[in-house]
């Protein structure tokens, strides 16, 4: 073999192991954000790391970008950026530690022997990491495994347990000033905004002390198959999320309205919802309402509640109850009464036969007797004389 086919092989061979190396790395990520002075090492989607760091200083910062580890080295010596004559070899007094991963130009991930400067704005570019940390890292990336480097004040995650979880730092390089409206954006896409309020985050803008402030679970919903859409409130664009929050399950009432098509009537000074069904309590996050899970069946007649679906991730999924007519009842047949003894009825009086007319009898005149009269004697009448007043001489 020639010795230019030689080296052709070694420079293939290399390219191959080169290749290999950050196709075995692909999977691997580190990310670094300047302002939380944090590294979170991934693989894939899964977050398997997270170390505190010591980065650039404001006059000196770290630089921002896309990069990968272009090389390691263990023990390494230290050479004076400013005199590349002094140089200190591998020990206590070494400031890169006993690791070191190039990922641009003189910058690298290194060790260091003052672990008391984690944490700050202390280096002249390079990142800083506790030995301990440091070395773990070394063994878990390759040659080839991408590095990010950004400065966001503002950091978003969810937690171990599903808990959307945000923070907001310091401006420590005075190069980024940040609002309600930017801690919006950022909270927006997870579903949780409407359970931030705008005086909480202005409070939490002030602070920024880069502590948790934790808000809720935010999960899909699914109506008869249907995952619910966006909504728009106060120029503001929410997410149709149902959230768990305080041991309440809150539906988005508007996105599930508009999928089963069911009109709203909201009544907010009794803090109340009525659709055609029933009525329920109802509550106003920031224009946008929500009801409890609970009061599903009331409200919208679903059925359903919080399941794990196929690929082990929670939603909340419901069905619309089968409305069943109700049964007109069947008019009675009436019942065959008794029959009831018959009165006799009273017989018509039949006509009498005439009587025979008997011929009135006539009676014979009795001849009459003759009557004899006595003679009257009649007695002499005797006058009075004549009767004068009489009045006292």
């Amino acid at each position: 073999m020639s010795a230019l086919k030689f080296f052709t092989a070694i420079i293939l061979g290399a390219a191959i192991i080169l290749g290999s190396l950050a196709q075995a790395s692909a999977e691997k990520k580190i990310y670094i954000n300047l302002a939380s002075r944090l590294m979170l090492l991934y693989d894939g989607d899964k977050k398997l790391a997270v170390y505190p760091l010591g980065v650039g200083k404001v006059s000196t910062q770290t630089p921002q970008g896309y990069y990968q580890i272009t090389e390691k080295a263990i023990n390494p010596s230290w050479i004076d950026p400013s005199d590349p004559e002094y140089e200190i070899p591998s020990g206590p007094d070494n400031p890169l530690g006993y690791r070191w991963m190039q990922f641009n130009g003189n910058y690298g991930i290194h060790g260091t022997n003052r672990p008391e400067s984690i944490g700050g704005y202390v280096s002249n570019g390079c990142i800083r990491m506790n030995e301990r940390d440091v070395e773990q890292l070394f063994e878990a990336v390759e040659v080839g495994t991408p590095v990010e480097i950004t400065y966001n004040r503002i950091v978003v995650e969810k937690s171990p347990d599903g808990d959307v979880v945000y923070y907001v730092y310091p401006d420590g390089y005075g190069i980024q000033d940040i609002g309600i409206e930017d801690v919006a954006k950022w909270l927006e896409p997870f579903g949780v905004l409407a359970f931030e309020s705008d005086y909480d985050i202005s409070q939490k803008i002030e602070a920024s002390d880069g502590e948790p402030t934790f808000i809720g679970k935010p999960y899909n919903v699914e109506i008869n198959g249907e995952l619910t859409q966006p909504t728009d409130a106060n120029n503001i664009r929410y997410f149709a999320k149902a959230v768990l929050r305080e041991g309440i399950s809150y539906l988005p009432v508007v996105p599930i309205a508009k999928i089963l098509r069911v009109k709203l009537e909201w009544y907010p000074k009794q803090s109340s919802i009525k659709t055609k069904y029933g009525r329920a309590l109802c509550y106003d996050k920031k224009g946008q309402l929500y009801c409890n899970a609970d009061d599903a069946t009331v409200l919208f007649n679903l059925e359903g509640g919080l399941q794990t679906g196929e690929d082990g991730t929670k939603i909340f999924r419901f069905k619309s109850v089968p409305q069943v007519e109700p049964v007109k009842p069947e008019p009675e047949k009436p019942k065959p009464e008794k029959p009831k003894p018959e009165k006799p009825k009273p017989e018509k009086p039949k006509p009498e036969e005439p009587k025979p007319v008997e011929e009135p009898k006539v009676e014979e005149p009795k001849p009459e007797e003759p009557k004899v009269e006595e003679p009257k004697t009649e007695e002499p009448k005797v006058e009075e004389p004549n009767a004068e007043e009489v009045t006292e001489k």
